[in-house]
């Protein structure tokens, strides 16, 4: 069985504290891997290394920096392929969804070699007699990325793009369920020409985040996972004194109003709510049709559409739509809020608790199951699911449906089907959310905008990637400079007369 590592210093680093965790393959059930769970003193150990390399990173221009990251995505396209399959085997997702993770990130890469632009600070001539006055952008030394298991390529390249572009070095700790693909990007930005040290690479659980959060030496931290955690790492990097970004969970409404397009909406609701299994924190969890006939409409057009899905493993072919849930706890959980959805009233319009795949019956695979008649009171309403699992809440008109996404505590994404510019716009404007679909089901902004969610779906004042992550991972120092007046005459060569 294959013995995974930490990356520190450049190099692979065999585990130290004797403390190990399984990786699995979700489709089959089988352990596939082990990983080494770092304790205090590695991970200490790992945040001095990238100081050490961070000085002389942090003092290279902006552009040779650029240059790497330039090589960089070359590389992260070459090894494309092995990257995908790598991820699908430790995730479960189809290899298109694979790649489709890969490439977002990729696309961050992509908006930070523009570094140079970016960190360029202000100026302002004569603020005063004599006086200049400008700002410089300067990184803030090491930082942190705590990523999760959902995005493995994605939400890591978020993080290590714009903060070794600031000339930050970074301590990544990624999912120790499946972190093969965060080591071989390691292992890619040494090829690339990144320094030793500049990115260490720390498999762990609860006691390396603890150690990261408690390192004097670490200045910020970026988070994505569920919302205590979110809450727990923001409040602990308060406490320290950190600068902080923590990303948590969601339940994504999509309103689909009387005069859409409900074939279109139908095909968006089947991608956006079953799509790499529901583990998305920008999947739609909840359609909400306006009025008992659009409804109708809208289920008669879900049902096939959603029974014609097929479960399968990545291995099985191009045709596959999705495929097993992480862990065997996940499925478990996942059945759970199903069999209470049913407790509570809603109608199990799809039901496929009873699915399993011939052939991988050990694996962490769930059907495809669809609510109607959700009320905001169920718990598979309130609750992120974080499953192939869409729920209906049926609205009376527009203003209810507006008033289901604002009011949930979770706000990270929700989206509008309508022809109506005058329904959009008016949804757009008001809904407080922090990314809107019109006609969109998973309104993920590319690499140029910001991404984060509002309410209890994001901590921070500071979004992920776009502008956002150049002043995240920077700190901005303002010098007023004054020059006396006259030394500008300096030594008289000049032959002059006597006075």
């Amino acid at each position: 069985m294959e013995e995974l590592y930490h990356w520190i210093d450049g190099k692979e680093a065999r585990g130290g504290s004797g403390h190990f965790v399984d990786v699995f393959n979700p489709a089959t059930g089988e352990v596939q891997a082990k990983l080494p769970l770092a304790s205090a003193d590695e991970t200490a150990a790992a945040i001095e290394g990238a100081a050490k390399a961070q000085r002389e990173w942090g003092a290279t221009n902006p552009q040779r920096r650029a240059r790497v990251l330039m090589e960089f995505v070359r590389l992260l396209n070459r090894d494309m392929d092995a990257l995908a399959e790598a991820l699908s085997r430790e995730h479960g997702k189809t290899l298109t969804d694979a790649k489709g993770d890969v490439q977002r990130g990729l696309e961050v890469i992509e908006f930070c070699i523009g570094a140079p632009h970016l960190l360029k600070g202000e100026y302002t001539d004569g603020a005063g007699p004599g006086i200049d006055m400008y700002s410089m952008r300067q990184p803030l030394g090491v930082v942190a990325g705590i990523t999760p298991f959902n995005f493995p390529a994605m939400v890591p390249l978020w993080k290590i793009g714009p903060a070794l572009a600031c000339g930050n070095a970074m301590i990544l700790k990624p999912s120790e369920r499946d972190p093969s693909v965060p080591l071989m990007l390691a292992r890619l930005l040494q090829e690339a020409g990144l320094p030793d040290g500049v990115l260490q690479v720390v498999n762990g659980d609860k006691v390396a985040v603890d150690a990261i959060l408690d390192s004097e030496i670490v200045q910020a931290v970026g988070f994505v996972g569920s919302t205590p955690i979110a809450q727990y790492i923001y409040e602990r990097a308060a406490q320290t004194g950190k600068r902080a970004q923590c990303f948590g969970g969601a339940k994504n409404h999509m309103i689909i109003m009387p005069d859409a397009d409900l074939d279109q909406a139908a095909d968006a609701l089947v991608g956006a709510g079953y799509g790499a299994a529901g583990e998305r924190c920008m999947a739609v969890s909840v359609a909400v049709p306006v009025g008992d006939e659009t409804a109708d409409a809208l289920i008669e057009r879900l049902i096939p559409r959603i029974e014609k899905l097929k479960i399968a493993p990545y291995t099985a072919g191009d045709d596959v739509d999705f495929g097993p849930v992480i862990t065997a706890a996940a499925k478990e959980n996942i059945l759970r809020l199903v069999n209470r959805g049913v407790e509570q009233g809603a109608e199990l319009v799809v039901d496929n608790r009873e699915f399993s795949l011939q052939g991988y019956e050990n694996g962490f695979f769930v059907g495809p199951h669809l609510f109607d008649r959700v009320t905001p009171d169920m718990d598979i309403y309130k609750t992120e699911i974080f499953g192939p699992v869409l729920s209906t809440v049926r609205a009376k008109d527009y203003e209810e449906a507006l008033g289901l996404a604002m009011s949930h505590e979770y706000g990270n994404g929700t989206a509008i089907f309508t022809r109506s510019g005058d329904a959009a716009r008016d949804f757009a404007s008001r809904v407080n959310i922090g990314m809107v679909g019109i006609n969109v089901p998973i309104p993920v902004p590319l690499a140029y905008h910001t991404f984060g969610g509002w309410k209890r779906s994001g901590f921070g004042d500071l979004n992920q990637h776009g502008p956002d992550a150049f002043r995240f991972y920077t700190r901005t120092k303002t010098v007023t400079a004054r020059w006396p007046s006259g030394i500008r005459e300096g030594s008289a060569l000049n032959f002059k007369p006597m006075d």
